[in-house]
């Protein structure tokens, strides 16, 4: 081997490992700044819990008690439970709108979709394309026709007005149609081959293999409905029928003093819980299911 070929391979060697070094070093910085956001981030939403099972006057105490010297879950009873308050029943105004909406969300998302990935129809492109661009248009904008058109219909003040639009999404269309789109065909054709119409085809063979994507769109749909303010707040007059953001909105407003601060967070503790345990348990499909959706258009 010449003096050249050695000097060329131990050039590489030491370029080789300070490419190692500086990647090391990079990855450790940008470890180290994520996990201070992470704590930046976390640190009130701690507060928050810890300052929910304490008294009223133990709240804004400093220095900080991260663990309470005395824990008082009476506030979360008191929050649930008065009447004048209607927390409780705002809970379940919320869980009953989310289920009902996630549910036919799923289920028009899944068949719109499949019919728009493997069903073959005259004008299907262009159906699908045309439903698609209802997503450029804010919904601001459709939101004086639409109080018009649930008058008309009498559905204002009624849950009727926030279930009826909530139980179909483009969006969920479209990544279930995209999700569908990149199953093999030829698993349909074998179950026609063996007497299976469209609707079995859905149910017993497609179905099964999108796991991933319906856990995906069950945890946005969740989390847009959960969260939805601007609706409620527009549609429904009665105090009784309004969900958990407006009513946390009302109460806050209504009960903001240090007195009732402990009352504020327990509420506020309350009202992400949900979102929290949903995430959770769906999260190892989540980004999973959001790359699968976007792969093949």
């Amino acid at each position: 081997m010449s003096v050249q070929a050695v000097y060329g391979t131990v050039k590489k060697t030491i370029i080789d490992k300070n490419f190692k070094v500086k990647r090391t070093v990079l990855r450790m910085i940008v470890t180290i700044v994520m996990f201070c956001l992470g704590i930046a981030i976390i640190i009130p939403f701690l507060w928050m819990i810890s300052a929910s099972f304490k008294r009223p006057l133990d709240v804004l105490k400093y220095p900080v008690e991260w663990i309470p010297k005395y824990w008082y879950p009476q506030n979360y009873i008191d929050i649930m439970s008065k009447q004048s308050y209607n927390f409780g029943l705002m809970y379940l105004n919320s869980i009953k709108i989310t289920a009902i909406n996630v549910t036919g969300s799923v289920l028009t998302s899944c068949l719109a979709g499949y019919a728009f990935a493997r069903l073959k129809f005259k004008g299907r492109d262009h159906l699908f394309l045309l439903y698609l661009a209802t997503m450029i248009i804010p919904p601001q904008v459709t939101m004086v026709p639409r109080f018009m058109l649930f008058d008309f219909l009498g559905i204002i003040n009624t849950h009727w007005s926030l279930i009826l639009p909530g139980i179909f999404t483009p969006f969920g269309v479209f990544m279930m149609r995209q999700f569908f789109m990149q199953i093999p065909f030829e698993l349909s054709e074998s179950a026609r081959i063996d007497g299976a119409g469209e609707i079995k085809t859905w149910a017993q063979i497609i179905m099964p293999l999108a796991k991933t994507a319906i856990v995906t769109l069950v945890i946005l749909t969740f989390c847009w409905h959960w969260n939805d303010y601007e609706n409620p707040l527009i549609f429904l007059r009665d105090r009784k029928l309004l969900t958990i953001p407006v009513g946390l909105d009302l109460f806050k407003d209504e009960a903001f003093t240090d007195a009732n601060l402990n009352l504020i967070l327990a509420a506020a503790t309350l009202s992400i819980m949900p979102i929290f345990i949903i995430f959770t348990a769906g999260q190892k499909y989540f980004i999973e299911g959001m790359a699968a959706g976007a792969v093949k258009g």
